[in-house]
């Protein structure tokens, strides 16, 4: 008996309902493994302190109170916010609205994807193996495709965003020459060449 299977087990032991073969099985593991006798040992403490624990007897208007403030009570008399949700509510929890719904998902499901015939061969171990082989690769496929367009992406961006720094930097000492009483990037005059 391995651990795993006396913790199955455990619960019976301590209450004493397990059969002559399986308590001596369980006894001679709890001898070899530490583990397991600590833990049957907590098993018993626990059992023992809900034994000793006194019965609690509930107050005797407990159960007309709970039966007299139940909202499925017949006579029961909601408040307006209560029976607006209700009537709301209520159709839907019906069994023919659900079963009508679940039906309507099912046929429009089964429309929609072009769903075959499952045939025995399947079924085969082999081929629902090579299926969701077939899916693993794809999706590992796809993930890495995924990230090396990332990179190609991030790549582009570094590119872009240098060019936009050098462009920056190719206009700042145009915007130094400039006469320092307007600076107006539309209105800068371009000396002419003399004729």
């Amino acid at each position: 008996m391995n651990c795993a299977e006396l913790e199955v087990l455990i619960c019976d032991y301590v209450d004493g309902t397990l059969d002559a073969a399986h308590k001596a099985e369980v006894e001679a593991h709890l001898a070899d493994c530490a583990l397991c006798a600590d833990l049957a040992r907590d098993a018993s403490a626990a059992v023992g302190f809900m034994e000793r624990a006194a019965e609690v007897e509930p107050p005797p208007e407990l159960v007309t109170r709970i039966l007299f403030d139940a909202p499925w009570r017949k006579g029961a008399n909601p408040t307006g916010a209560h029976r607006w949700i209700n009537a709301i509510v209520s159709p839907f929890l019906q069994p023919r609205f659900v079963m009508g719904m679940a039906m309507s998902i099912l046929s429009l499901s089964l429309m929609f994807n072009s769903v075959r015939q499952l045939r025995p061969q399947d079924l085969e171990p082999a081929k629902v193996w090579a299926g969701i082989e077939d899916r693993a690769v794809r999706s590992w496929a796809r993930t890495v495709k995924f990230y090396e367009n990332l990179k190609v992406v991030y790549q582009v961006q570094s590119m872009l965003h240098e060019w936009q720094q050098q462009d920056e930097e190719l206009q700042r000492p145009v915007a130094k020459t400039a006469p320092a009483g307007r600076l107006d990037s539309h209105k800068l005059s371009v000396p002419e060449k003399s004729k």
